[in-house]
């Protein structure tokens, strides 16, 4: 495929993207390059590569999930500014 001036508008026009005649010249050699490459690699055989998410093995580094106690009510609530009826009271963030 060749990319051509027309094309570069039009792209540009679809991303809503201003672009001056300066920049379509110079988008449009870039843009055949870049099309270029891809085909390059399609070419590629990669009938022999593991398919991977990641060029590295991940572990998931979370501990497991136990059931603890937790913190008892009236300790969290120590920490709270202002509280009502066991609960944590906050400032209305609703506007009218």
């Amino acid at each position: 495929m060749q990319i051509t001036a027309d094309t570069v508008r039009h792209v540009a026009k679809l991303a809503r993207l201003a672009v001056s005649e300066t920049e379509v010249e110079r988008l449009t050699p870039e843009l055949n390059d870049i099309l270029h490459y891809a085909e390059q690699l399609q070419q590629l055989n990669l009938d022999d590569v593991v398919a991977t998410s990641h060029s590295f093995q991940l572990v998931n580094a979370l501990r497991a999930d136990a059931v603890r106690p937790s913190l008892p009510r009236e300790e969290a609530l120590k920490n709270a500014p202002d509280s009502e009826q066991g609960q944590v009271r906050v400032p209305a963030v609703l506007e009218g």
